[in-house]
Protein backbone atom coordinates (compact mmCIF):
# COMPACT_ATOMS: atom_id res chain seq x y z
CA UNK A 1 0.00 0.00 0.00
CA UNK A 2 1.76 3.61 -1.04
CA UNK A 3 1.54 6.72 1.59
CA UNK A 4 -1.38 8.23 -0.08
CA UNK A 5 -3.34 5.23 0.18
CA UNK A 6 -2.44 5.15 3.71
CA UNK A 7 -2.76 8.35 4.27
CA UNK A 8 -6.34 8.22 2.21
CA UNK A 9 -7.38 4.97 4.47
CA UNK A 10 -6.50 6.90 7.73
CA UNK A 11 -8.56 9.95 6.71
CA UNK A 12 -11.55 7.57 6.42
CA UNK A 13 -10.83 6.18 9.61
CA UNK A 14 -11.06 9.19 11.02
CA UNK A 15 -13.93 10.28 9.84
CA UNK A 16 -15.79 7.34 10.72
CA UNK A 17 -15.19 8.38 14.28
CA UNK A 18 -18.41 9.92 16.26
CA UNK A 19 -17.48 13.25 18.06
CA UNK A 20 -18.83 12.28 21.42
CA UNK A 21 -17.90 15.32 22.85
CA UNK A 22 -19.57 17.02 20.65
CA UNK A 23 -22.85 14.71 20.41
CA UNK A 24 -23.35 14.54 23.75
CA UNK A 25 -23.54 18.75 23.92
CA UNK A 26 -26.47 18.19 21.93
CA UNK A 27 -28.12 15.67 24.19
CA UNK A 28 -27.57 17.75 26.79
CA UNK A 29 -29.13 20.37 25.45
CA UNK A 30 -32.44 18.26 24.87
CA UNK A 31 -32.08 16.83 28.18
CA UNK A 32 -32.71 20.49 28.95
CA UNK A 33 -35.65 21.00 26.63
CA UNK A 34 -37.53 17.33 27.61
CA UNK A 35 -36.72 18.41 31.35
CA UNK A 36 -38.31 21.85 30.56
CA UNK A 37 -41.38 20.36 28.95
CA UNK A 38 -42.59 17.59 30.67
CA UNK A 39 -41.72 18.69 34.30
CA UNK A 40 -44.81 20.09 35.20
CA UNK A 41 -46.43 17.32 34.38
CA UNK A 42 -44.58 15.60 37.48
CA UNK A 43 -45.56 18.55 39.54
CA UNK A 44 -48.92 18.88 39.07
CA UNK A 45 -50.16 19.30 42.61
CA UNK A 46 -47.42 21.40 43.98
CA UNK A 47 -47.14 24.01 40.68
CA UNK A 48 -51.33 24.05 41.20
CA UNK A 49 -50.86 24.82 44.83
CA UNK A 50 -48.47 27.12 44.82
CA UNK A 51 -50.03 29.16 41.44
CA UNK A 52 -53.64 29.01 43.07
CA UNK A 53 -54.61 27.08 39.96
CA UNK A 54 -56.75 23.65 39.30
CA UNK A 55 -54.72 20.90 37.93
CA UNK A 56 -55.92 21.03 34.58
CA UNK A 57 -54.86 24.38 34.19
CA UNK A 58 -51.50 23.59 35.43
CA UNK A 59 -51.50 20.86 32.32
CA UNK A 60 -51.84 23.54 29.93
CA UNK A 61 -48.54 24.79 30.72
CA UNK A 62 -47.75 21.57 29.08
CA UNK A 63 -49.46 22.70 26.30
CA UNK A 64 -48.63 26.46 25.71
CA UNK A 65 -44.90 25.27 25.60
CA UNK A 66 -46.62 23.28 22.68
CA UNK A 67 -47.85 26.14 21.16
CA UNK A 68 -44.98 28.18 21.57
CA UNK A 69 -42.89 25.44 19.63
CA UNK A 70 -46.22 25.20 17.04
CA UNK A 71 -45.96 28.90 16.07
CA UNK A 72 -41.91 29.37 15.70
CA UNK A 73 -40.37 26.11 14.49
CA UNK A 74 -41.20 26.53 10.68
CA UNK A 75 -41.19 30.11 10.45
CA UNK A 76 -38.06 30.66 12.43
CA UNK A 77 -36.09 27.99 10.78
CA UNK A 78 -37.26 29.07 7.32
CA UNK A 79 -36.55 32.90 8.33
CA UNK A 80 -32.73 32.17 9.51
CA UNK A 81 -32.20 29.54 6.81
CA UNK A 82 -28.54 31.81 6.11
CA UNK A 83 -27.65 31.94 9.64
CA UNK A 84 -25.07 30.36 10.88
CA UNK A 85 -26.22 27.03 12.74
CA UNK A 86 -23.82 26.95 15.73
CA UNK A 87 -25.23 31.01 16.37
CA UNK A 88 -29.10 29.81 16.34
CA UNK A 89 -27.77 26.65 18.26
CA UNK A 90 -26.64 28.59 21.19
CA UNK A 91 -29.31 31.08 21.03
CA UNK A 92 -31.62 28.81 21.64
CA UNK A 93 -29.90 27.00 24.30
CA UNK A 94 -29.59 30.58 26.12
CA UNK A 95 -33.17 30.92 25.68
CA UNK A 96 -33.98 28.18 28.09
CA UNK A 97 -31.78 29.89 31.29
CA UNK A 98 -34.02 32.76 30.83
CA UNK A 99 -37.21 31.90 30.67
CA UNK A 100 -36.51 28.64 33.48
CA UNK A 101 -35.65 31.31 35.64
CA UNK A 102 -38.50 33.73 34.53
CA UNK A 103 -40.58 30.58 35.63
CA UNK A 104 -38.64 29.94 38.92
CA UNK A 105 -39.34 33.24 40.93
CA UNK A 106 -42.92 33.66 39.75
CA UNK A 107 -45.71 33.78 42.14
CA UNK A 108 -48.39 34.30 39.33
CA UNK A 109 -49.93 31.72 37.14
CA UNK A 110 -49.90 34.70 33.72
CA UNK A 111 -46.47 35.28 34.05
CA UNK A 112 -45.72 31.48 34.19
CA UNK A 113 -48.13 30.90 30.90
CA UNK A 114 -45.98 33.56 28.95
CA UNK A 115 -42.52 32.09 30.40
CA UNK A 116 -43.74 29.12 28.91
CA UNK A 117 -44.62 30.17 25.66
CA UNK A 118 -41.37 31.17 25.51
CA UNK A 119 -39.64 28.59 26.21
CA UNK A 120 -41.13 26.31 23.66
CA UNK A 121 -40.65 28.84 21.19
CA UNK A 122 -36.73 28.45 21.67
CA UNK A 123 -37.66 24.36 21.94
CA UNK A 124 -38.97 25.25 18.31
CA UNK A 125 -35.81 26.49 17.54
CA UNK A 126 -33.56 23.81 19.16
CA UNK A 127 -35.21 20.93 18.13
CA UNK A 128 -35.21 22.04 14.32
CA UNK A 129 -31.35 22.04 14.22
CA UNK A 130 -29.93 19.56 16.43
CA UNK A 131 -30.81 16.59 14.17
CA UNK A 132 -29.70 18.40 11.03
CA UNK A 133 -26.53 19.35 13.17
CA UNK A 134 -25.69 15.76 14.32
CA UNK A 135 -25.93 14.45 11.18
CA UNK A 136 -23.93 16.69 9.22
CA UNK A 137 -20.77 15.99 11.88
CA UNK A 138 -20.68 12.11 10.64
CA UNK A 139 -20.44 10.68 7.26
CA UNK A 140 -23.53 9.15 5.81
CA UNK A 141 -23.45 5.52 7.29
CA UNK A 142 -23.11 6.81 10.94
CA UNK A 143 -26.03 9.23 10.62
CA UNK A 144 -28.82 6.83 12.52
CA UNK A 145 -26.57 6.27 15.21
CA UNK A 146 -25.00 9.88 15.87
CA UNK A 147 -29.17 11.23 15.71
CA UNK A 148 -29.40 8.09 18.48
CA UNK A 149 -26.77 9.44 20.83
CA UNK A 150 -28.05 12.91 20.33
CA UNK A 151 -31.43 11.93 20.93
CA UNK A 152 -30.15 10.48 24.41
CA UNK A 153 -31.06 13.29 26.33
CA UNK A 154 -34.71 12.06 26.38
CA UNK A 155 -34.41 8.74 27.78
CA UNK A 156 -31.82 10.63 30.13
CA UNK A 157 -34.38 13.55 31.43
CA UNK A 158 -36.87 10.66 31.47
CA UNK A 159 -34.78 8.63 33.82
CA UNK A 160 -32.76 10.80 35.87
CA UNK A 161 -34.16 14.53 34.96
CA UNK A 162 -37.83 13.53 35.69
CA UNK A 163 -37.77 11.48 39.08
CA UNK A 164 -35.39 14.09 40.57
CA UNK A 165 -37.03 17.54 39.41
CA UNK A 166 -39.93 15.40 41.07
CA UNK A 167 -38.12 14.55 44.21
CA UNK A 168 -37.29 18.22 44.50
CA UNK A 169 -40.25 19.48 43.95
CA UNK A 170 -42.06 17.30 47.01
CA UNK A 171 -39.04 18.11 49.02
CA UNK A 172 -38.08 21.96 48.65
CA UNK A 173 -40.33 23.18 46.07
CA UNK A 174 -40.90 23.15 42.38
CA UNK A 175 -39.56 26.24 41.71
CA UNK A 176 -35.92 25.02 42.89
CA UNK A 177 -36.16 22.28 39.88
CA UNK A 178 -36.72 25.46 37.49
CA UNK A 179 -33.27 27.48 39.16
CA UNK A 180 -31.44 24.59 38.64
CA UNK A 181 -32.09 23.72 35.26
CA UNK A 182 -31.19 27.48 34.78
CA UNK A 183 -27.56 26.83 36.10
CA UNK A 184 -27.30 24.02 34.45
CA UNK A 185 -28.03 25.80 31.42
CA UNK A 186 -25.74 28.36 31.58
CA UNK A 187 -22.85 25.55 32.05
CA UNK A 188 -24.46 24.13 28.70
CA UNK A 189 -23.80 26.94 26.78
CA UNK A 190 -20.23 27.17 27.52
CA UNK A 191 -19.58 23.55 27.03
CA UNK A 192 -21.39 23.84 23.53
CA UNK A 193 -19.24 27.10 22.13
CA UNK A 194 -16.16 24.86 22.82
CA UNK A 195 -17.05 21.62 21.44
CA UNK A 196 -19.66 22.50 18.52
CA UNK A 197 -17.87 22.87 14.83
CA UNK A 198 -19.56 25.83 13.27
CA UNK A 199 -22.10 25.19 10.22
CA UNK A 200 -22.83 27.59 7.64
CA UNK A 201 -26.40 28.26 6.79
CA UNK A 202 -27.93 28.37 3.13
CA UNK A 203 -26.48 30.22 0.05
CA UNK A 204 -29.17 33.54 0.18
CA UNK A 205 -29.82 32.42 -3.13
CA UNK A 206 -31.08 28.98 -2.26
CA UNK A 207 -34.10 29.29 0.01
CA UNK A 208 -36.29 26.60 -0.27
CA UNK A 209 -40.36 27.14 0.40
CA UNK A 210 -42.26 24.99 2.65
CA UNK A 211 -44.62 23.59 -0.30
CA UNK A 212 -41.33 22.25 -1.64
CA UNK A 213 -40.59 20.37 1.13
CA UNK A 214 -44.03 19.10 1.91
CA UNK A 215 -43.82 17.51 -1.48
CA UNK A 216 -40.91 15.08 -0.52
CA UNK A 217 -41.99 11.87 -1.01
CA UNK A 218 -42.15 10.26 2.55
CA UNK A 219 -42.64 13.48 4.28
CA UNK A 220 -45.92 13.31 5.09
CA UNK A 221 -46.39 9.69 5.70
CA UNK A 222 -43.90 10.38 8.93
CA UNK A 223 -45.75 13.18 9.66
CA UNK A 224 -49.01 11.60 9.99
CA UNK A 225 -47.22 8.72 12.52
CA UNK A 226 -45.65 11.22 14.31
CA UNK A 227 -48.91 12.87 15.13
CA UNK A 228 -50.83 10.45 15.68
CA UNK A 229 -48.31 8.17 18.13
CA UNK A 230 -46.85 11.30 20.06
CA UNK A 231 -50.57 12.20 20.38
CA UNK A 232 -51.43 9.35 21.96
CA UNK A 233 -48.28 9.80 24.29
CA UNK A 234 -49.08 12.97 25.74
CA UNK A 235 -52.64 12.47 26.58
CA UNK A 236 -51.19 9.76 29.12
CA UNK A 237 -48.18 11.24 30.16
CA UNK A 238 -49.39 14.48 30.68
CA UNK A 239 -52.08 13.09 33.03
CA UNK A 240 -50.48 10.47 34.63
CA UNK A 241 -50.63 11.88 37.66
CA UNK A 242 -54.83 11.16 37.59
CA UNK A 243 -54.63 8.41 35.72
CA UNK A 244 -52.56 7.10 38.54
CA UNK A 245 -54.95 8.24 41.27
CA UNK A 246 -57.50 5.61 41.29
CA UNK A 247 -55.59 2.74 41.59
CA UNK A 248 -53.39 3.90 44.58
CA UNK A 249 -50.12 5.05 42.87
CA UNK A 250 -50.37 9.02 42.56
CA UNK A 251 -47.94 9.55 45.62
CA UNK A 252 -45.65 6.42 43.63
CA UNK A 253 -45.37 9.39 40.78
CA UNK A 254 -41.37 9.12 41.15
CA UNK A 255 -41.10 5.43 41.33
CA UNK A 256 -43.42 5.05 38.46
CA UNK A 257 -41.48 7.76 36.21
CA UNK A 258 -38.18 6.08 37.33
CA UNK A 259 -39.03 2.91 35.55
CA UNK A 260 -40.48 4.57 32.74
CA UNK A 261 -37.45 6.74 32.29
CA UNK A 262 -34.77 3.51 32.56
CA UNK A 263 -37.29 1.63 30.01
CA UNK A 264 -37.02 4.38 27.63
CA UNK A 265 -33.23 4.09 28.00
CA UNK A 266 -33.52 0.70 26.91
CA UNK A 267 -35.18 1.60 23.86
CA UNK A 268 -33.20 4.26 22.62
CA UNK A 269 -30.01 2.02 23.69
CA UNK A 270 -31.85 -1.10 21.06
CA UNK A 271 -32.86 1.54 18.69
CA UNK A 272 -29.38 3.63 18.57
CA UNK A 273 -27.81 -0.11 16.97
CA UNK A 274 -30.07 -1.35 14.86
CA UNK A 275 -31.49 2.08 13.13
CA UNK A 276 -29.08 2.41 10.34
CA UNK A 277 -30.30 -1.16 9.14
CA UNK A 278 -34.06 -1.65 10.69
CA UNK A 279 -35.53 1.85 10.42
CA UNK A 280 -39.04 0.27 9.37
CA UNK A 281 -38.88 -2.29 11.44
CA UNK A 282 -38.04 -0.47 14.59
CA UNK A 283 -41.22 1.98 13.95
CA UNK A 284 -43.27 -0.57 13.43
CA UNK A 285 -42.23 -2.68 16.82
CA UNK A 286 -42.37 0.30 18.79
CA UNK A 287 -45.80 1.27 17.72
CA UNK A 288 -47.20 -2.42 18.69
CA UNK A 289 -45.08 -2.52 21.52
CA UNK A 290 -46.99 0.82 23.21
CA UNK A 291 -50.58 -0.44 21.86
CA UNK A 292 -50.35 -3.92 23.63
CA UNK A 293 -49.18 -1.72 26.63
CA UNK A 294 -52.53 0.44 26.13
CA UNK A 295 -54.71 -2.26 25.78
CA UNK A 296 -53.54 -4.01 28.56
CA UNK A 297 -54.14 -0.84 30.58
CA UNK A 298 -57.50 -0.46 29.50
CA UNK A 299 -58.28 -4.39 30.57
CA UNK A 300 -56.23 -4.70 34.07
CA UNK A 301 -54.82 -0.65 35.73
CA UNK A 302 -56.73 -1.66 38.65
CA UNK A 303 -53.92 -3.79 38.82
CA UNK A 304 -50.68 -2.02 40.29
CA UNK A 305 -48.29 -4.55 38.62
CA UNK A 306 -49.93 -4.67 35.66
CA UNK A 307 -49.27 -1.03 35.55
CA UNK A 308 -45.68 -0.99 36.34
CA UNK A 309 -45.20 -3.60 33.64
CA UNK A 310 -47.55 -1.39 31.35
CA UNK A 311 -45.70 1.45 31.96
CA UNK A 312 -41.89 -0.31 31.20
CA UNK A 313 -43.27 -1.33 27.58
CA UNK A 314 -44.61 2.10 27.12
CA UNK A 315 -41.16 3.39 28.34
CA UNK A 316 -39.23 1.03 26.04
CA UNK A 317 -41.51 1.79 23.23
CA UNK A 318 -41.19 5.57 23.67
CA UNK A 319 -37.41 5.93 24.08
CA UNK A 320 -36.48 5.62 20.59
CA UNK A 321 -39.29 7.58 18.99
CA UNK A 322 -37.31 10.62 18.44
CA UNK A 323 -34.72 8.97 16.63
CA UNK A 324 -37.27 7.10 15.00
CA UNK A 325 -39.34 9.51 13.47
CA UNK A 326 -36.37 12.37 12.60
CA UNK A 327 -34.45 10.29 11.22
CA UNK A 328 -37.09 9.19 8.69
CA UNK A 329 -38.08 12.75 8.29
CA UNK A 330 -34.12 13.40 7.83
CA UNK A 331 -33.47 10.82 5.42
CA UNK A 332 -36.92 11.97 3.19
CA UNK A 333 -35.75 15.40 3.36
CA UNK A 334 -32.33 14.76 1.99
CA UNK A 335 -30.48 18.40 1.87
CA UNK A 336 -33.76 20.35 2.99
CA UNK A 337 -33.64 18.00 6.14
CA UNK A 338 -33.53 21.18 8.17
CA UNK A 339 -37.00 22.59 7.25
CA UNK A 340 -38.50 19.16 7.57
CA UNK A 341 -37.34 19.01 10.91
CA UNK A 342 -39.22 22.29 11.93
CA UNK A 343 -42.17 20.96 10.23
CA UNK A 344 -41.52 17.44 11.97
CA UNK A 345 -41.10 19.82 15.54
CA UNK A 346 -44.10 21.63 14.54
CA UNK A 347 -46.45 18.33 14.15
CA UNK A 348 -44.55 16.79 17.53
CA UNK A 349 -45.75 20.13 19.57
CA UNK A 350 -49.32 20.00 17.91
CA UNK A 351 -49.79 16.50 19.18
CA UNK A 352 -48.10 17.63 22.40
CA UNK A 353 -50.77 20.48 22.60
CA UNK A 354 -53.39 18.34 21.93
CA UNK A 355 -52.63 15.45 24.41
CA UNK A 356 -52.64 18.36 27.11
CA UNK A 357 -56.05 19.25 25.78
CA UNK A 358 -57.41 16.44 25.01
CA UNK A 359 -56.48 14.70 28.05
CA UNK A 360 -57.74 17.42 29.86
CA UNK A 361 -61.18 17.10 28.32
CA UNK A 362 -61.84 13.69 29.36
CA UNK A 363 -59.90 14.25 32.81
CA UNK A 364 -62.90 17.26 33.52
CA UNK A 365 -66.02 15.95 31.92
CA UNK A 366 -65.34 11.77 31.86
CA UNK A 367 -62.76 9.39 33.36
CA UNK A 368 -59.37 8.67 32.91
CA UNK A 369 -60.50 4.92 31.98
CA UNK A 370 -61.18 6.16 28.72
CA UNK A 371 -57.70 7.07 28.06
CA UNK A 372 -56.22 3.64 27.05
CA UNK A 373 -58.94 3.13 24.10
CA UNK A 374 -58.25 6.80 23.07
CA UNK A 375 -54.59 5.60 22.50
CA UNK A 376 -55.18 2.25 21.41
CA UNK A 377 -57.09 4.21 18.46
CA UNK A 378 -54.45 6.47 17.71
CA UNK A 379 -51.84 3.71 17.33
CA UNK A 380 -54.04 1.94 15.35
CA UNK A 381 -53.89 4.69 12.69
CA UNK A 382 -50.10 5.05 13.29
CA UNK A 383 -49.66 1.11 12.57
CA UNK A 384 -51.51 1.69 9.46
CA UNK A 385 -49.83 4.50 7.69
CA UNK A 386 -46.42 3.59 8.49
CA UNK A 387 -47.14 -0.46 7.50
CA UNK A 388 -48.49 1.59 4.10
CA UNK A 389 -45.46 4.03 3.88
CA UNK A 390 -42.70 0.83 2.52
CA UNK A 391 -41.60 2.88 -0.36
CA UNK A 392 -41.20 5.62 0.91
CA UNK A 393 -41.47 7.16 4.29
CA UNK A 394 -40.47 3.95 6.21
CA UNK A 395 -38.53 2.02 3.67
CA UNK A 396 -36.61 -1.07 4.59
CA UNK A 397 -33.20 -0.26 4.52
CA UNK A 398 -30.36 -2.02 2.19
CA UNK A 399 -29.14 -4.60 4.82
CA UNK A 400 -25.44 -4.94 4.68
Amino acid sequence: MDIKTMKSGTSEVKQARLPLGALLALATSIFITILTETLPSALLPQMGASLRVSEPLVGQLVSIYAIGSIFAAIPLTVATQTWGRKLLLLIAVGGFAVVNTVTAISTNYDVTLVARFFAGVFAGLLWSLVVGYAARMVPEQLQGRAIAIAMVGTPLALTIGIPVGAFLGKAIGWQYAFGIMSALTLLLVTWMGIKLPRFPGQAAGKRVPLTQVLAVPGVKPVLLVTLAYILAHNILYTYIVPFLAPVGMADKIDIVLLVFGIAALIGIWIIGILIDRWMRELVIASTVLFAVASLMLGLWARNPMVVYVCIALWGVAYGGTATLFQTASAKAAGSVADIAQSIIVTVWNIAIAGGGVIGGIVLHTFSVTYFPWMLLALLTLALLVAWNSRSAGFPSATRA
